[in-house]
């Protein structure tokens, strides 16, 4: 979300405040009725969108209820939508949805292709915009000093483009951050938090795909404030910030003192700051963010998947007390679940957005799947996730997989549980969400911590089976009978999560699983390498099953066999 100067303009906190609330409130009015409103969500779609080219072919103008629209609209994934997605941006009209897109949000999959999603006007006001705004309650309602200064949040995800990339009907191809809404959809209150700090729009010249040098130059910009909450959406980027403290400290404290940025005058020198700055850092022997930040309150971001396993010990880094929230349950193609309180990790499903079809995670998503509604999930139970929406996405798999923490007054609250690909090298069909918990379960066991974690499989030496490779950067060292406890653990836990790696460990096709343990830095260095390819850092995101050869050499620094 580009940057708006209206956070600057008397009255646009209260403004945003009382818009974010109202939202939030009506979403929750929302799940009173559940059945109602996605049988509304439905009768909408299918009547603006019958005429277009998919509604005609699947016969909209027929379907009265769920049970007809899944007889006539088989389970799809992006490549079933592409044809038609490709034809639209071309500039063919009313294929998907009878609304032209005027934006096209990018989403790099599991595969890293990039994807064009369609963003429609109708798609914004009636699925995204009451999401979006109530996405940011418990933020502003629990730590309201986050709007009181446009300098209070420290937004990792903001990245405007002045120049932004283009289909072929002329529409920008961009991330969701990157889109003014206010000017692409009349919505001025939409700019996030952060997005009018001195640092949301660089002031200097700097490449649009040089990535590190402009998280470099907002860094030091923000040094000389008194930041309280961190935006990041993707963990990885808040992760990130400790490392790139330390990485480019004399360069910032250098600048502050000279007044210059990214080696261009830049405002007035500032020898008291950079003086306090290297007390700060001779002190505490090296420097973290509660030391530059001492104020800092809030991390927003994902929580689940493999930042579960590392975020507690990276919020010391922010602070004592400091809170986690969580970023809402949604990809580029839409919403699924908001959290509307101070939960940990679980929104509840945003049922006036989408019709929400789920199907058990351990099953094969095939077009003719049978899937179930919200009413008849289960708490504590895993799924894949449809949805079909006013934008043109219909019975539409987006490879995600939720787990369903609770149900309240009959809704469900569901979290991120990871991808849907899974690991399956001999038939262990491996989820990310077992092997997540059982790390969580080792690590719980021994005391340990982590950095961070991926893993491989790989051939094991003497001709064995073919074993898991799990390759931890642990916070301080572990010892030998630590690791070869920790090893035996996960290995039980993984047996526990799943009985297909139960059986293939019992029938000899999988060896026990193996540590390779890197340095604490390892994965951040990784993560660097991969941005200051190009890559945005938004995309560049925890990988728990790293099979890759590159990319398993480049972050373990060793052959591949």
């Amino acid at each position: 979300m580009t940057a708006n100067r209206g956070w600057a303009a008397p009255g646009h906190a209260d403004r945003y405040r009382e818009r974010v609330l109202a939202e939030r409130d009506r979403l929750a009015g929302a799940l009173e009725d559940m059945g109602g409103q996605q049988q509304r969500v439905l009768a909408d779609l299918l009547a603006f969108n019958a005429a277009t080219e998919f509604g005609t072919r699947h016969g909209f103008d027929r379907i009265r209820d769920i049970d007809d629209f899944r007889k006539a609209v088989p389970v799809q994934d992006y490549a079933a939508h592409a044809p038609l997605i490709e034809r639209t941006a071309a500039g063919e009209p009313n294929l998907l949805s009878a609304d032209r897109p005027v934006v096209y949000f990018t989403s790099s999959g599991s595969t890293g292709a990039h994807k064009k999603i369609p963003v429609t006007p109708r798609f914004m006001r009636t699925t995204f915009f009451p999401f979006y705004y109530a996405a940011w309650a418990p933020l502003i309602e629990n730590f309201p000093d986050v709007t009181h200064r446009p300098d209070a949040v420290l937004n990792l995800k903001h990245d405007p483009l002045a120049a932004p990339p283009t289909t072929a009907d002329g529409q920008p191809h961009v991330g969701a951050s990157q889109v003014d809404f206010g000017q692409k959809f009349g919505e001025p209150l939409s700019a996030e938090l952060g997005t009018a700090a001195p640092w949301a729009t660089l002031p200097v010249d700097v490449a649009p795909d040089d990535h590190l040098e402009k998280m470099y130059l907002r860094l030091r910009l923000a040094v000389q404030s008194d930041v309280r909450c961190l935006i990041g959406i993707n963990p990885a980027m808040i992760a990130a910030v400790p490392y790139q403290l330390t990485l480019w400290w004399e360069r910032i404290v250098k600048e502050v003192r000279d007044g210059t940025l990214g080696g261009v005058p830049h405002g007035s020198p500032d020898p008291h700051r950079a003086a306090e700055l290297e007390r700060l850092a001779e002190h505490f022997g090296g420097v973290s963010p509660a030391h530059v930040w001492p104020r800092i309150r809030a991390l927003f971001c994902w929580t689940t998947g493999v930042a579960s396993l590392y975020l507690p010990s990276l919020r010391e880094r922010f602070g004592i007390g400091v809170a986690a929230l969580p970023a809402p349950v949604a990809a580029s193609e839409g919403p699924v679940g908001v959290p509307l309180d101070r939960h940990g990790s679980a929104g509840s499903l945003v049922v006036s957005a989408s019709v929400y079809e789920f199907v058990d995670a351990d099953a094969d998503l095939t077009p003719d799947v049978g899937t179930l509604l919200p009413h008849e999930l289960e708490a504590g139970r895993e799924y894949h996730v449809l949805f079909s929406h006013v934008g043109g996405l219909y019975r539409y798999a987006v490879g995600d997989v939720v787990r369903v923490v609770d149900l309240v007054g009959g809704v469900p609250r569901v979290e991120y549980a990871g991808r849907a690909n899974r690991s399956d090298a001999v038939g262990e069909r491996l989820r990310e969400s077992q092997v997540i918990r059982a790390l969580r379960t080792a690590l719980t066991s021994t005391g340990l911590g982590l950095v961070n974690v991926t893993c491989r499989v790989e051939q094991a030496p003497d001709g064995a089976a073919p074993r898991y490779l799990f390759a931890v950067a642990p916070h301080t060292p572990w010892q030998d009978a630590e690791v070869t406890r920790f090893a035996a653990l996960l290995d039980a836990a993984l047996q526990r999560e799943s009985a297909d790696y139960r059986r293939a460990r019992t029938d000899h096709r999988l060896s026990a699983p193996a540590l390779r343990l890197l340095d604490p830095q390892a994965f951040h260095r990784d993560w660097h390498q991969a941005v200051g390819s190009g890559i945005r850092p938004t995309q560049v995101k925890d990988r728990l099953f790293r099979q890759d050869d590159t990319l398993w050499q480049r972050l373990t620094g060793t052959p591949t066999s």
